[in-house]
Parts: C-alpha cells; structure tokens; sequence
C-alpha cells in the first residue's frame, strides 16, 4: 500500500462512523414524528431530543475527524520512514487492521488485511501470538519474539507509535541466511478450506511462475494427489512433480513439490536432499534406498547400520512388511501410523506417513516422518494421570467399604471384649480378632493415604523432638550393618502435620534406603529451613514462594534409573522381589505429604545413591508446651443419659453403634435411611439430643437430612460417621455448627465419649 493510499483509506473509516450515522438518521426521525404530534409537551420533548441527538453527533462527528487527521498524520510520517526500509513491516491501527505495508512486505508477499492474517502466513497461533505481543506492547512500548517458523526463524516486533497505532516488523531472519549458504529451497504453499492457496515461498513463486491463489490454478484437478506424482502448470508449461502433504491445524495444508523431471534429478539429491521434512525412499519390500538430511538427523546413528526401514523403527503391532506391500498395492486403509524410533540414546515416536510413486513401471515408497514424541509423551500423560485418577477412586471406594466392615468386626469385638476377663479362655482370641482388625485399618488407611482421603489430624510438631523419638525405632529397622545419622538445623522451623503419618513417611524411607544397601552403608536424614522469594520449579513442580522445612533421607546404595525414576511414586510399582514388598510404600508417602501441603522430590544416580527430599510448609501456630499425641481415650466412666437418633445405613454397623450406646445408658432410635430419620424429626412428640448419622447413604445422604431437619430442630447436635475422609462432604453449600466428625473404624470407646461429650455441650 503506497503512502499516498493513506489519505482516502482513514478518510474513508472516518466517514462510515455508524454511530454518527444511526444518531443522525434519530435526530431526523424525532423531528420529522414531533411534526405530526398534536400534543405541544410532547412535540416539544422530541424537538428537544431532536436537537440533543443532533449537537452530540455533530460533537462526535468533529472529535473523530480530529482524531483521524490526527491518526493520518502520524501514518503518513511514519510510511515515509519505512516505506523503503529491506525488512517487510506494517503500521497497525486498532482491531489489528493493516493501515500501510512497505515495499518489502509486499515483495514477501506478506499479503492480508490484518496483522493476524501476515503471521498466521508463518505460524499456526497467528491469533494468540498477535495479542500476547499487542498486549505486552502496550506496557513497554515495545515487544519482541523469534519463533521457530515454516521458513526456518521468525522475529516479530512491535513498537507502539501512539495508542491507536504501531509499527510491526517480520524479520525471516534464516531466509536470507540460507539463500546464501544453503542448498535448494523445495517449493512449498500452504492451502486452506475450498483450494484456496494461502501463502507460497520463494521457491514455488519460481517454480509456477506468478502468485497463485487457487490449487485449481496449479493441479490439473481441485485435489493433488498427495504422496504421489501430479501434473502441474509451470513458467515453463506443464510438468511432472511429486506432491509431499502435511496437515496443519484449521483444515490447512502444507504441500511440498519436488520436480521429477526425469528421475536424475531426484536421485541425484538435491531437492531431495534439502527438503524441510524427514523422508526416506524404499522399494516396495522397505529395503532403503534415500535418505535426506532431515531424516539421518531425526533417526540418527541407527540409520548408518539400517538397510531396511524396520531396522529403525517398531511398534506397529503387525509386521511392517505388510503394511509396506498395502501401500505399495494402493490398497492400504491407514497410510498414517506412530512407530517408535530404534535409538538407544533416547525414546522418540514418529508419525509415518506412506506415499507410493512408479519410475520405469518399479512402484517406490517414499515414507515421510514427523516428530511426534512430544505428542505422544503428552498422551502417555493423560492416559497415566487417567489410570492413576481410577485407582484413586477405586481405593477410595474399596477403604470406604472396608471401614464400614472393620468398625462392625471391631465394634462387636469391643462388645464381647467387655464380658470377657483377661484370664478368660477367649479372651487370647479376641484380642487376637482386635488386633488384626486395627492391622487391617492400618492397610486401608494406606489407600486413602495414596488416594489422599485420609482424616488427617495434624499438629505443630518439632521436628528434632520428634525425629529424636522416633530414632530407637528407625536404628531397630535398619539392622547392625547400616548407620542411621540424623543432622538437624538447630533452629529448625515446626511444621503443621499428623504425627503417625509423618512418622510413616519417615519409615518407608528409612526402610527403602536400608534395603537400597544390602552389603551395608550410611543412611542421613537432614533438616533444614528454606525460604524462596519467587516461585522455584522443582522437577515437575512448581514450589511457591514462602518458608519451607526440607528433609532429606539420603542412601549411598544401587539407586534408580531414570526410567523406574519416573514411576516410583506409582502405586503397586516396585523393583523388589515378590513377596518383598507392596509397591505401596512410597505411592502412601507421596499421598500423605501432597495432603499435608507439602512437597516429595526424588535425586538418584545408578551406583551413587538415592535421596528423597521433603518440602513442607512452616506452621504458623506456635509450639505448644504439650506436644505429645494424646492417648485414645478410654470409655468415660458413670451413666450417661439423652435420646440419640442413630442414622446408618450398613445393618451391622448400625447393630454395634446402637449396642453400645444403649450400654452407657443413651435412649436410642434407629434408622436405616435419611427418609426413615426424617419422619422421627417430624414426630414433635419425640425429643432427641443428638444426631448420630453417617455420610453417604442412599438416596439423602447425611449432611442433606440434617440440613432439612435443623430446620425444625436448630439446636440438636450433630455426630458425622464416614469411612471417607472429613474432607469430601465439608466444603458443601452449608455450613454445620455444633458438629464433629467421628472416622470409621472407630472402637466403642470413642463412640460414647464423643457422643457423651456432644451431649454434656448442648446441656
């Protein structure tokens, strides 16, 4: 667009002001209708409004033609600066419309009639691109970016003239680098919906002589023929060229033309040799027969030793010969397949596309590759954090079952337990019965720790008292032939954590590292304070800023590849014998500390040791002058009276509860569901002192019914039973006062104190 385009372009946005225009056809239609109006009071309100409708646009109108002679200006005295500079840039008005392009960018046939429209010639995100660029140029004036684009490296920069306008440049920075050192460039134009031809480089402007707009305009048909040999309209006439097809997002297309004008000049690997894709030529058997430079980089050292195309690549879970003769016999139904690469250096997945060409009456295979590791490292992903998510779901659901089994098993337990003396013949036995049932609770607890739905019951611990308590233990598990170092900072921060499950995080450790040196070593766990003024990215993770206590268990034993590395976090994974181990251990740590808010990272070398390292938050709540975990209390001594409404649907559970509770003297209703429950609260002849009611049940679960019930009876105090963590009913829609939470499996004791003690408040 030449500079004295730019007159009549902004005059022309200025005279199609809508707003002018629609306020004026207004002002016209209230005079002319308060013309007709008998009513003086209303001719004159819409001569009034006429008039107000009439100066507002005349004002508007004025102020925009200030503003766009302004803007013209501004365009002119810039266009003349850069309207000869080599390098292609634009002058943007708003909405990203191109107001002038120099004389470079129209020699790049950098065509279109936004910004948006000129990058998306490079790049596939031409939208996002433009406005992260548009936006950060908006706070510094300027912004600039290199991208990696179909032409080798792009720089976009924008600098901002005035708030409506600025300039854009596209610099193909490795164009002009290659014209001069590079081989050939192959003839490429991208396409899109219907045929239309949406960009063409250098190459295919030569080769077809003149800009085409149309495939229709190229091809001898709508559609080429992709991976195989078409006729195309050249400078020169007709001619012979084989088509390379690469899809691109948006139903766009990139097509590669490589001239076969006598099949010299394909063998002899020039084009050949310089196209931007990797590809390989084979009989129709697979034997190799060319390669390009794209491709032995992408296959490297494992291409010099192949002479057959399954030589550097597998997985496609047939054999390859086969899909070969397909192809070659056009009859295959699938020419696009992901294999993965035969290199010992690293893991890479390839999409393979097949083409078939004739030369002499000998049918070839051209196979063209695209790197596709990161595709399917993100599908790997998803389809592991998928898995994983079932388990985790499925754990859940299985511990929620089984609490509900322990808490009978060892409720009915306690009940016989309290006619047994301790010199009764089973009383061997069922303590026996009642110890293996908290052994099972142990092993639950163990999924809910992996699919974090434990109940939690953290406290401000101090590390080195606790560590210190635990030492007698950890030195016991190790055995003579490993020493166990503890290194503390003697300033140590507290941190806020359940204390059994942070000292089984320690133990599953402790216990790795030991069995990490079979022969014997050292095992060293080290605190320390830590504090990060900025976000820190940590492996995977990225840790906030703040204050953090670190823990590290470090062995000098065989340590872990890098592929067992990755999945060691994962439940039932493990490199032990069977019958070793559980593969749970360390899948439980990373629950228990990711539920605490903290942070597991693992750091290990094959013969040079493993060291976990622990991240939590500093607690903010002081240390007490206790800091002991209280002993389970024991069954409150002396009567206790009040009516409870028991709500559980698992009739055995909801035996043992009623049992017990009626043992301590309570008054006790039962029912089976939330409906049988609420038509004992719409009884006003019965009075209840305690709702005693588990979680999930049928049809209304137990916050439900209890929300509808406090309705009528507001001050009745609640006890929640669930085999499933405290968390998954507590950030519903309501908020339950004077309520706790009792956790399945829980002893008889713990039920009639919490009920006793609910019961003594509401007094």
């Amino acid at each position: 667009m030449a500079v004295d385009q730019l007159n009549s372009e902004i005059r022309g946005d200025a005279s199609a002001s809508h707003g002018v225009r629609n306020a004026l056809v207004l002002s016209i239609s209230f005079a002319f209708a308060g013309a007709f109006l008998q009513s003086q009071n209303a001719r004159y309100i819409l001569f009034l409004l006429a008039g107000g409708l009439m100066v507002g646009a005349l004002f508007f109108a004025f102020r925009t033609l200030l503003l766009h002679r302004s803007k013209l200006s501004v365009a002119q005295s810039f266009g003349a600066v850069i309207a000869h500079d080599p390098v292609p840039k634009f002058i943007v008005g708003t909405d990203t419309n191109i107001i002038f392009r120099n004389q470079a960018a129209e020699s790049a046939h950098l065509l279109g009639d936004t910004i948006t429209e000129v990058v998306n010639q490079r790049v596939v995100n031409s939208r996002d691109i433009v406005e992260r660029l548009t936006g950060a140029a908006q706070f510094e004036d300027t912004a600039t970016e290199t991208l990696t684009t179909r032409v080798g490296k792009t720089k976009l920069h924008v600098a901002v003239i005035q708030k409506d306008l600025c300039v854009w440049t596209v610099n193909d920075q490795t164009r002009s680098h290659d014209n001069h050192t590079a081989g050939p460039i192959l003839p490429m134009l991208t396409t899109g919906r219907g045929g239309t031809v949406l960009f063409m480089n250098g190459a295919a402007r030569d080769l077809l002589g003149e800009r085409k707009t149309k495939l229709s305009d190229i091809f001898d048909h709508q559609d080429p023929n992709a991976s195989d040999v078409n006729i195309i309209s050249t400078a020169n006439g007709l001619s012979r060229c084989f088509v390379l097809e690469k899809e691109l997002s948006g139903d766009r297309k990139e097509l590669f033309l490589i001239p076969t004008q006598g099949k010299e000049q394909l063998k002899s690997g020039m084009s050949f040799e310089e196209m931007p894709v990797a590809v390989l030529k084979t009989t129709r058997t697979g034997k190799v027969l060319l390669t390009n430079k794209a491709a032995r980089h992408l296959l490297g050292d494992s291409l010099s030793k192949a002479s057959h195309i399954a030589d550097v690549m597998e997985g496609l879970g047939r054999p390859l010969n086969a899909w070969l003769s397909e192809a070659a016999e056009d009859r295959a139904q699938n020419l696009n397949e992901f294999l993965r690469l035969r290199r010992d250096d690293k893991e890479v997945f390839v999409q393979v596309t097949l083409g078939r060409i004739v030369e002499d009456g000998t049918i070839a295979l051209f196979a063209v590759l695209n790197d596709a590791t990161e595709l399917k490292t993100l599908e790997a992903q998803f389809v592991q954090s998928q898995k994983m998510q079932a388990i985790g779901q499925l754990a859940g659901g299985v511990a929620h079952d089984f609490n509900n089994l322990l808490t009978a098993i060892s409720g009915h337990c306690d009940l016989l337990l309290l006619r047994h003396e301790e010199g009764d013949a089973d009383f061997a036995d069922l303590t026996q019965i009642y110890q293996n049932a908290n052994r099972a609770a142990g092993l639950v607890g163990q999924l809910l720790a992996y699919s974090r739905k434990q109940t939690l019951q953290p406290v401000t611990l101090d590390l080195i008292e606790s560590l210190s308590d635990l030492m007698h233990l950890l030195n016991r598990l190790v055995g003579e032939k490993i020493t166990l170092r503890v290194q503390h900072d003697p300033d140590v921060n507290p941190i806020n954590v359940d204390r059994q499950q942070f000292e089984q995080v320690i133990m599953n450790l402790v216990v790795n590292a030991r069995d990490a040196m079979p022969q014997g070593g050292e095992i060293e766990v080290i605190t320390e304070n830590l504090s990060f003024a900025a976000p820190q990215k940590w492996d995977r993770a990225v840790v906030p800023p703040g204050d953090y206590v670190s823990i590290r268990v470090s062995d000098q034993g065989s340590g872990i590849s890098e592929t067992n590395r990755q999945k060691v976090f994962e439940p039932f994974f493990t490199t032990k014998r069977t019958g070793e181990g559980t593969g749970l251990g360390l899948s439980t740590a990373y629950g228990i500390v990711k539920q605490s808010g903290g942070f597991i990272f693992v750091d290990s070398l094959l013969e040079e040791g493993t060291t976990f390292n622990l991240l939590f938050p500093t607690s903010e709540v002081a240390l007490s002058s206790d800091n002991t975990t209280a002993e389970p209390a024991a069954l409150p001594e002396g009567p206790a009276d009040g009516v409870i409404l028991l709500v559980e649907d698992e009739d055995p559970v909801r035996a043992f509860a009623s049992r017990a509770l009626r043992l301590k003297g309570f008054t006790v209703l039962e029912a089976a569901n939330a409906e049988e429950a609420l038509n004992y609260v719409q009884d006003d002849s019965l009075h209840f002192d305690l709702f005693v009611t588990d979680v999930v049940m049928p049809g209304k679960d137990g916050p439900t019914w209890v929300n509808e019930a406090r309705q009528d009876r507001p001050n009745v105090r609640v006890v929640f039973m669930s085999g499933y963590a405290e968390e998954t009913f507590s950030g519903q829609e309501w908020h339950f006062e004077n309520s706790v939470f009792l956790p399945k499996p829980f002893s008889l004791a713990e039920l009639t104190q919490v009920a006793q003690q609910q019961i003594s408040h509401s007094a």
